[in-house]
């Protein structure tokens, strides 16, 4: 039988563009005489839909778009995923299925079994899991259908408080009993840079282990938070990942699954050059989804807004990108002539605006006020509150999105002004930590100086008091990024860091600034998740607590 993989960016609701996509992609396979397309996991809805799926409206223009492509399917087959309702009196209202389409109607319907409600997944609070399972049979050939979780009941744990066997139950295991000649897996998996082999293992365990070849069919694409990084393989039933179509950008296979032929695999990239490329895609896709055009962001000579500046440069092209730089009294010159020169070789445009005017008649509007007070932290929020106004200014005016630049580290520690640098309609850099910014800039320097040395090189500064440095109130990032990675990603204890050779009062103290700031983040911009533990609602900690 000959197969393609049909690995595509979709976006949420838009079913007339999901579905020409779709039906596009069923004619040009027709056309070279496949007989079966996949696509993937809620492929005509997009994933994922959340509360939508409780608009019936909404079920119902799915169901009236896997209806269309049935249509299409006449000498040609395909499986597409979308929301089915449940007809049954109990349970939940709908089944996340997959959808087997021929001669021109839906021929059979297979639901998923494992319902993520874990990170950023919260399956179960739409979905009814299934509870039988049946096999395609389809020209001489027995096809098991899963939809994406249904191969991970079995999953290596983060840390030592879980378990690698999720689910009481294992879709691979009741599918086996039927026989089929290979399974299928139609997915919607979001890329994270530390679990990324995670992905490939899990595969390759279950087709070495019941002997079965596996077609996974990933989606490519970001939607908001999530970025889908493709990766689609094709693995034999030694367990040995024979094709595989690339990353972050839309691709196709067809194969013969009697004769799969030579091995086909994508050049192994380090995860800095698949988080460059994740954050490019996250940041164009945002854009294109949500019908903008243009990002502005403030330019300081910083590492953290030279890359983001990068990066929006890669994703929207330079002449869509505008930037401001707006120097107060505690600037330094050469952090104006850094932002000057970063913007000169991306050939962006950038306006010079000189806050202290602004920043003074704030003060003096507030001395009578403060009066008895001395000079703290409220006068370097002014500041940063200041360079906020004007930045909110262009995005009003000229209908630009502002890039916020703030980082994971920054971030976790509550290093970041509310109104003012916090400010954005999305958080580039919020689930990178500070050292990986850095290997960043590197990279984009890689074939020549892009972000000036001198931005890469100097000690980090807000700069809103005089020779203010970063490790004035915060540990070096080598100690603070490793602190913040154990304590977020993988749920450590301060004891447990501290053990690591750390000193416990500053690990302390690292934790309970990570605690105190939660009421920050609740209120930040969307972040582009590229790890497997960001913030926002993939991590939901209560903002009152005594923990």
């Amino acid at each position: 039988m000959k197969v393609e993989l049909a690995q595509l960016n979709y976006t949420i609701g838009d079913f007339e563009g999901n579905s020409r996509k779709i039906i596009g992609k069923i004619a040009s396979a027709k056309e070279q005489n496949v007989n079966l397309v996949l696509f993937s996991e809620l492929s005509v809805t997009g994933y994922y839909p959340h509360d939508l799926l409780e608009k019936k409206e909404f079920i119902k223009k799915a169901e009236d778009a896997v209806a269309e492509i049935a249509k299409v399917c006449v000498g040609i087959a395909a499986l597409v995923g979308a929301p089915r309702i449940n007809e049954n009196e109990r349970g939940k209202t709908l089944f996340n299925s997959a959808f087997f389409l021929s001669d021109g109607k839906i021929q059979s319907i297979h639901n998923k079994t494992l319902l993520p409600t874990y990170d950023i997944f919260d399956e179960y609070r739409h979905f009814e899991p299934n509870r039988e399972f049946h096999i395609v049979e389809y020209k001489g050939e027995r096809i098991a259908v899963t939809i994406c979780e249904d191969l991970w009941d079995e999953q290596p744990t983060a840390n030592e408080f879980g378990k690698d066997k999720l689910y009481s139950i294992s879709p691979m295991e009741e599918l086996a009993k039927l026989n089929p000649d290979f399974v299928v897996n139609l997915s919607a998996s979001p890329f994270s840079y530390n679990q990324e082999g995670w992905r490939k293992d899990v595969l390759v365990k279950k087709a070495k282990n019941y002997g079965i070849p596996i077609l996974y069919c990933n989606q490519v694409g970001a939607q908001t938070e999530l970025i889908f990084d493709g990766g689609s393989v094709f693995i034999d039933r030694d367990g040995e990942i024979i094709k595989e179509l690339k990353y972050f950008e839309e691709d196709a296979l067809i194969l013969d699954t009697k004769n799969i032929g030579e091995k086909s695999l994508q050049n192994e990239a380090d995860y800095i050059e698949k988080i460059h490329d994740a954050l490019v895609l996250g940041i164009r896709d945002y854009f294109q989804k949500m019908g903008f055009k243009r990002a502005t962001l403030g330019l300081s000579g910083g590492i953290d807004s030279a890359v983001v500046a990068v990066l929006a440069v890669r994703a929207l092209g330079p002449e869509n990108v505008r930037v401001l730089l707006m120097p107060s009294k505690y600037s330094s010159d050469h952090s104006v002539e850094d932002a000057r020169i970063l913007a000169e070789n991306l050939g962006i445009r950038y306006d010079i605006v000189h806050i202290q005017k602004a920043v003074d008649a704030f003060e003096k509007e507030l001395a009578p006020l403060f009066e008895g007070c001395s000079a703290d932290v409220t006068e370097e929020n002014i500041q940063a509150r200041t360079r906020g106004i004007f930045m909110m200014a262009i995005s009003n005016k000229f209908g630009h999105i502002l890039l916020n630049t703030t980082n994971k580290s920054e971030s976790a520690v509550g290093y970041g002004t509310l109104y003012g640098d916090m400010n954005g309609g999305l958080a580039v850099l919020g689930d990178v930590y500070k050292l990986d910014v850095y290997k960043l800039s590197r990279f984009m320097n890689r074939d020549g100086e892009i972000i000036p040395e001198n931005t890469i090189v100097k000690p980090p500064s807000a700069e809103l008091r005089p020779d203010q440095k970063d490790t004035d109130s915060l540990p070096d990032y080598e100690d603070l990024d490793v602190m913040l990675f154990n304590y977020i990603e993988l749920n450590k204890s301060p004891r447990e860091i501290a053990d690591m050779g750390f000193d416990e009062e500053i690990v302390r103290k690292v934790v309970r600034m990570v605690n105190m700031n939660e009421y920050k983040r609740f209120q930040a911009a969307p972040i582009l998740r590229i790890s497997s533990k960001a913030f926002g609602f993939g991590r939901k900690m209560p903002l009152v607590a005594r923990y």
